[in-house]
């Protein structure tokens, strides 16, 4: 989970993955000319992403095509719904025992 929060916490390529979401799949080069940062800037976000399982790649010609992978991304939104149902519980309970008037 640490390898796709870290991932996911950088701005361009989090726009990456939107950008390959949309088109299905993509080069290096297509996407460079999609966003404002350098092919090699990009190359080394994908690399990133996917060590971190969120795209893979297929050789396509001399170039490769980027896929996302949803099952990773699956998987930290599930982490992050269950994080979040945690603390809304604890959230619930503490608003339960302020409002609990107390009996002295």
């Amino acid at each position: 989970m640490s390898e796709v929060l870290s991932a996911l916490a950088d701005p361009t390529r989090r726009r990456i993955l939107d950008a390959l979401a949309t088109h299905g799949s993509a080069t290096a080069t297509a996407l460079a000319k999609e966003l404002p940062v350098s092919r090699q800037a990009i190359v080394k976000h994908l690399g990133v992403l996917s060590r971190a399982g969120l795209v893979t790649s297929r050789r396509s010609g001399r170039e490769a095509q980027f896929t996302v992978l949803p099952a990773r991304l699956n998987a930290a939104a599930g982490w992050m719904a269950r994080v979040a149902s945690d603390w809304d519980s604890r959230l619930h309970a503490i608003k339960r025992l302020a409002e609990t008037p107390r009996v002295e």
